[in-house]
């Protein structure tokens, strides 16, 4: 197996949904902090931003993009052991791909909420489950995953991507607790609204007629104004640079104004007041 020596003395980062957004900007991010980045999606045709931006940047020779479907087993295992048998490490795993499925709870089949989960909670555990024996035998490591204000506070017309991160969110409580005899962090990013794209990407689901019309419509025209207002996602990426640095890292790091807010809310609000003022705001 080889070493630290294999990379030219560099630590190795594996970040999963790496073609945009988050994933995309941390790749960059890393690959400046001295990391070799595997910078893996699942459509390998989307690779070109990336690569684009990594030969700007003068990182191009610290990416590698692999191909990795992570709701297929069988993949996650092959692209992982790739990585081990030739870096003979992993030193992060950034746990970022995801996307939302949006609509009221009656008015989204069944089958979209077991996508929602098959990427945005099976995948992280399918991959993370990979990584762990290699990390466990280096006795180090950081896993960071990414969920979201909407893994704070359950909103409506959120249900299933609410409920994906909520389960990320317990996941990695368990996970912290499990590894840190062996050293290895695991921690929480939980991001607002951030101008990424990843609106594009939403699944989108409203009946015709649907008597909760009225809510829907102001509840998606209250989020296209926020994220068409969103600030710059590469506050996240500089928040996962100072996890990755970190000796002993928090295991919740809150990203962006909207999602502190939500935090706090949380934290010290009666749900009484929470429920009025969401009521006021997105219905």
């Amino acid at each position: 197996m080889r070493d630290m020596e294999s990379t030219g003395g560099r630590p190795v980062a594996l970040i999963t949904g790496a073609s945009s957004g988050f994933g995309l900007l941390t790749a960059i991010a890393l690959a400046q902090e001295g990391y070799h980045v595997i910078a893996t999606m699942r459509d390998m045709g989307k690779q070109d931003k990336l690569l684009s931006m990594a030969g700007e940047k003068a990182v191009l020779d610290r990416i590698e993009v692999m191909e990795m479907d992570f709701t297929r087993e069988e993949q996650v295992d092959l692209a992982i052991g790739e990585t081990v048998g030739r870096w003979g490490r992993i030193d992060v795993l950034v746990n970022n791909a995801g996307y939302a499925v949006m609509g009221v709870v009656e008015e989204i089949p069944v089958k979209d909420w077991h996508a929602q989960f098959a990427t945005n909670f099976f995948g992280t555990v399918a991959v993370t489950k990979a990584v762990l024996p290699h990390m466990r035998r280096q006795a180090q490591g950081k896993i960071i995953n990414i969920s979201s204000g909407a893994g704070i506070i359950g909103f409506s017309n959120t249900g299933p991507y609410s409920a994906s991160k909520f389960a990320v969110e317990g996941f990695s409580e368990a996970l912290r607790l499990e590894l840190l005899a062996f050293n290895i962090a695991v921690v929480l990013v939980q991001p607002g609204t951030y101008n990424t794209g990843i609106a594009e990407k939403h699944d989108y689901h409203q009946a015709p007629d649907s008597p909760y019309a009225k809510m829907t419509d102001a509840f998606n025209r209250f989020n296209k104004k926020s994220e068409d207002n969103a600030p710059d996602p590469i506050h996240v990426a500089r928040t996962i640079v100072k996890i990755v640095k970190a000796r002993h890292p928090k295991l919740r790091y809150t990203c962006g104004s909207d999602a502190k807010l939500i935090a706090i809310m949380k934290r010290w609000l009666p749900w009484s007041l929470i429920e009025w003022m969401l009521r006021k705001i997105l219905h």
